[in-house]
């Protein structure tokens, strides 16, 4: 077991002792267990899986962040966490509609990468909180 810390600018999200997390790391999904070794990495945006000690597993829509592991603790800093059971469905499918049309018009005064990290972060709140894109 390990405390695993999920912060974003606003509030401390989650502070508890788990069995395991799995990450979106900047290179590719990465598993954190008790005695890990000494870890920095950006996070891209993703899923997030924590077993807790009962087994139970919590998911979580993270969109990018840093994630810090030293000692048996692992803190996650992140703009924004949304657990599963959290997501606005209606919500993250109109994110998602305004999305592609901003990407369809492709005007010139369009920021298309900010456009893109838009509609890839409502993408991700959709599949994690099981809506269909």
């Amino acid at each position: 077991m390990f405390r695993l810390s999920i912060v974003s600018p606003a509030r401390v999200l989650y502070d508890k002792e788990v069995k395991s997390l799995i990450a979106p790391g900047s290179e590719g999904y990465l598993g954190v267990l008790s005695d890990h070794a000494p870890l920095i990495t950006s996070l891209a945006a993703g899923k997030i899986t924590i077993k807790e000690g009962d087994d139970i597993e919590r998911t979580a829509a993270v969109s990018g962040g840093f994630l810090e592991v030293s000692d048996n603790v692992a803190t996650i800093l992140a703009d924004s966490v949304e657990f599963a059971e959290e997501i606005d469905v209606g919500r993250a499918k109109s994110a998602f509609e305004r999305a592609k049309q901003r990407l369809g018009l492709q005007s010139p005064d369009l920021d298309l990468t900010r456009a893109r990290a838009a509609l890839k972060r409502a993408e991700n709140r959709l599949k994690i909180a099981g809506g269909k894109t």
